[in-house]
């Protein structure tokens, strides 16, 4: 949604044509140059076109088809990464329609194209798949939790949550799907911390994205509440699972932002830009984010700004 003049277009999802788009949302030499205007070190970036976690491939009735897509995608990102000279960090996609599989894609993005990290649907059900608490899913678990690989709950990944009431124009649509997206992630971080998947992959970590934070610590009151009403036997209180293992970001949000840092704690908590979606904090993103957490102490500003993220992705925010 940014020109190629670095004026930013609004009302729409997209812009229709790619040289109606600033060269940073497509080509990784003029993203680092984006990069470098707006003080960013490093960017993790999550699947688009194919889907928040590769879904839409399931579209695909040809399976062997449908597996090379999924290569060729992570191929892709790798010479992406590569050709940004490790500033981009594009995650990685998984065949999830067959575990097994999935489990050797990862093995094989980690060790050979060096991703940090992959996107997995929150809702295999509609595909005949079991809960991701079953324990058809441990290979993919065990692989991930062995090489210290993060999950990442993309919005969208699993379902918008409910769609917009008809008779709505593009903007009000876009605005209300845009809303409502956020609140589908509620739905996946209640389940891992019921699940008992938590317990059984204790160093495993879980990060949901795009997602904001203020609705968090009611989710977590909420958990905490519902557990002490219903009896519910779990190893942890829900806010321990989350800060043990669950990570979120934000971006847009200022005025309550430290507060809910406070509640979900500073380690718990990453900024993100968007950038080039709609929603972007697009111009001057490192200035509102530094506004928004102007309160807290330099140790925790350090957490959320990079610290948090050189920890979960492994990686190093100037190397």
């Amino acid at each position: 949604m940014i020109r190629p003049d670095g004026s930013k277009a609004t009302g729409r999802f997209s812009l229709a044509r790619f040289d109606e788009m600033t060269l940073a949302a497509s080509e990784p030499a003029a993203r680092v140059r984006a990069m470098n205007e707006l003080g960013i070190s490093k960017q993790i970036v999550y699947p688009n076109v194919l889907g928040f976690a590769g879904a839409s491939l399931m579209k695909i009735e040809d399976v062997a088809l449908r597996n090379f897509c999924i290569r060729a995608y992570n191929d892709a990102v790798g010479e992406l990464q590569y050709a940004s000279g490790g500033r981009l960090l594009p995650q990685a996609m998984l065949p999830f329609w067959d575990v097994k599989l999935a489990a050797a894609e990862l093995v094989r993005c980690h060790e050979q194209l060096k991703l940090t990290g992959f996107t997995m649907t929150d809702a295999p059900e509609p595909w005949g798949l079991p809960s991701l608490s079953a324990s058809y899913w441990d290979p993919l678990w065990s692989t991930a939790q062995e090489r210290r690989i993060p999950v990442n709950f993309h919005i969208g990944s699993g379902g918008t949550g409910g769609g917009v009431w008809s008779g709505f124009d593009t903007p009000r649509s876009l605005g209300a799907i845009s809303t409502i997206l956020f609140m589908a992630n509620m739905r996946c971080i209640v389940n891992l911390i019921f699940s008992g998947l938590l317990d059984r992959y204790p160093s495993l970590n879980f990060v949901s994205v795009e997602s904001g934070i203020g609705w968090i610590p009611f989710l977590l009151q909420a958990a905490e509440y519902q557990v002490d009403e219903n009896g519910v036997g779990l190893a942890l209180r829900p806010t321990e699972y989350f800060r043990r293992q669950i990570y979120a970001s934000f971006w847009f949000e200022s005025r309550d932002v430290a507060w809910a840092i406070d509640h979900l704690g500073a380690r718990n908590v990453m900024v993100e830009t968007d950038f080039p979606h709609p929603t972007c904090l697009y111009p001057g993103p490192r200035k509102k984010l530094e506004e928004a957490l102007a309160s807290l102490s330099p140790t925790d500003q350090a957490a959320v700004f990079h610290a948090n993220a050189e920890r979960v992705y492994g990686i190093s925010a100037t190397a």
